[in-house]
């Protein structure tokens, strides 16, 4: 080993003791000081003993070094609490604590006549009886007027302009998904993307979006047109055919959730259980209205020639449909009764000419129609002209001749179903009929 090797390596042995000394005596220096800092000791003000009430009065002393005395001077200099200002109004903590626990609910007496108020005066009720059975206070508290702010007003308006119309979707008769997208979807997309899952859906499917420009709410029928952000789409429970089915839920459910996979939107769908159980009691409902009036017009010897059925028909103003029925429209389009063959084949315009037939029936569907009653009486004077004309009679089903004592009855029923049916927010003739009934 030479010595330019034995002077390095003493050379490192050097710095290595060195470095551990340095270290040995920054321990020692840190550990002193921390030593000096825990060691001073201060009485626990919970677990100590209360001070005496004079304490308070002597002024503020310190045990410890002289620059510690400058600053209990200066606490002592402070003005005694008696001379601090004292803000004006201020109500007592326990008052605030009472407004604060209130939890007042509105609760309607039907025994009770309503107060009138004002139409920005809310008035508040304090429940009689607590969640937890014990009685609480009864006494009522005061009317507290509410200032409607330009804001507020702007959001209502708002949050009601986002609402879908009834008369498109409707709880009451469907199953309503929501959806909320980032980014405004294409109609063609969203009529598409689920059109294979659904038609295993045996209830018909309603689509309707939110114009943004419009700011309305819209059915989406045109695949073509239109880009819509806000999307409701609505199972219909109820139809003809019955209520829907569980599996008919569980498809429409699993298509909506694919939907907002692939929109990128928040869906929102209702539970499916209570959905159901709606459904069945809309179904019975539905089943306890649901009538429709006929009124047989027979031949009494010589059968009805086609061509003067159609003649007569057509200067009523009834029209030949795609079904092989006469029907008389309103003025907005709506079917209000049809005349039918009596017979099994239906009426055509080819068939018209060389045909003849022993009877026909004119048909009010209840439901479909509104203000039945009248529409009844007018479908009952037509049958009065078209057996004048036919030199035929009216009869019911059961080829009983018609008589004003028998048609009696039959417009109080009319009246009578159309009435329970307004009760249930359903009125005849009105949308959401036209579809349960179809």
């Amino acid at each position: 080993m030479t010595e330019l090797q034995i002077g390095l390596i003493s050379l490192g042995a050097a710095a290595v003791v060195g470095v551990l000394a340095y270290n040995k005596w920054q321990e020692h220096k840190h550990r002193k000081i921390a030593e000096q800092l825990l060691n001073s000791r201060h009485n626990d003000v919970l677990l100590s003993e209360p001070a005496p009430a004079d304490a308070f009065d002597a002024p503020l002393q310190h045990a410890g070094d002289a620059g510690d005395a400058e600053k209990v001077d200066a606490l002592n200099a402070l003005p005694e609490v008696d001379d601090l200002p004292v803000a004006p109004h201020s109500p007592p903590v326990e008052s605030q604590q009472v407004a604060e626990r209130l939890e007042p609910s509105l609760r309607a007496d039907p025994q009770r006549e309503e107060p009138t108020m004002a139409a920005d005066t809310l008035l508040v009720e304090p429940e009689i009886e607590s969640r937890d059975s014990r009685p609480v206070s009864s006494t009522p508290l005061p009317v507290v007027p509410v200032t409607r702010t330009g804001d507020e007003s702007k959001e209502s308006k708002e949050a009601k302009d986002c609402a879908p119309p009834l008369h498109l979707l409707s709880p009451v008769i469907d199953y309503i998904a929501a959806f909320e997208a980032i980014e405004p979807a294409p109609a063609y997309q969203i009529l598409e993307s689920q059109r294979d899952v659904l038609a295993r859906v045996r209830k018909p499917v309603h689509w309707i979006g939110y114009n943004e420009r419009t700011r309305e709410w819209e059915p989406i029928i045109d695949a073509e047109n239109g880009e819509y952000r806000r999307i409701r789409a609505g199972l219909q429970l109820v139809d003809r055919h019955g209520p829907a089915r569980d599996n008919d839920l569980s498809v429409f459910h699993i298509a909506m959730q694919d939907l907002a996979d692939e929109l990128m939107a928040v869906a929102d769908l209702p539970p499916r259980q209570p959905a159901l159980e709606a459904a069945a009691q809309l179904d019975q409902f539905c089943a306890g209205v649901d009538i429709q009036i006929g009124i047989n017009v027979i031949s009494q010897g010589q059968t009805f020639a086609g061509t003067k059925l159609r003649a007569l028909a057509e200067a009523a103003g009834m029209a030949l449909d795609a079904d092989g029925r006469f029907v008389r429209l309103d003025d907005e389009g709506q079917v209000l009764y049809v005349l039918t063959n009596h017979e099994a084949p239906g009426f055509s315009a080819e068939s018209m000419k060389s045909m003849s037939t022993h009877g026909v029936t004119f048909l009010l569907d209840v439901p479909r129609v509104a203000h039945g009653d009248r529409v009844f009486n007018q479908m009952l004077d037509l049958a009065r002209r078209f057996a004048e004309a036919l030199h035929g009679a009216l009869v019911d089903d059961n080829r009983r001749p018609l008589s004003e004592g028998a048609l009696e009855p039959i417009r109080r029923q009319v009246a009578q179903y159309q009435s329970v049916m307004a009760t249930r927010n359903l009125p005849a003739g009105g949308p959401l009929a036209l579809r349960l009934f179809s």
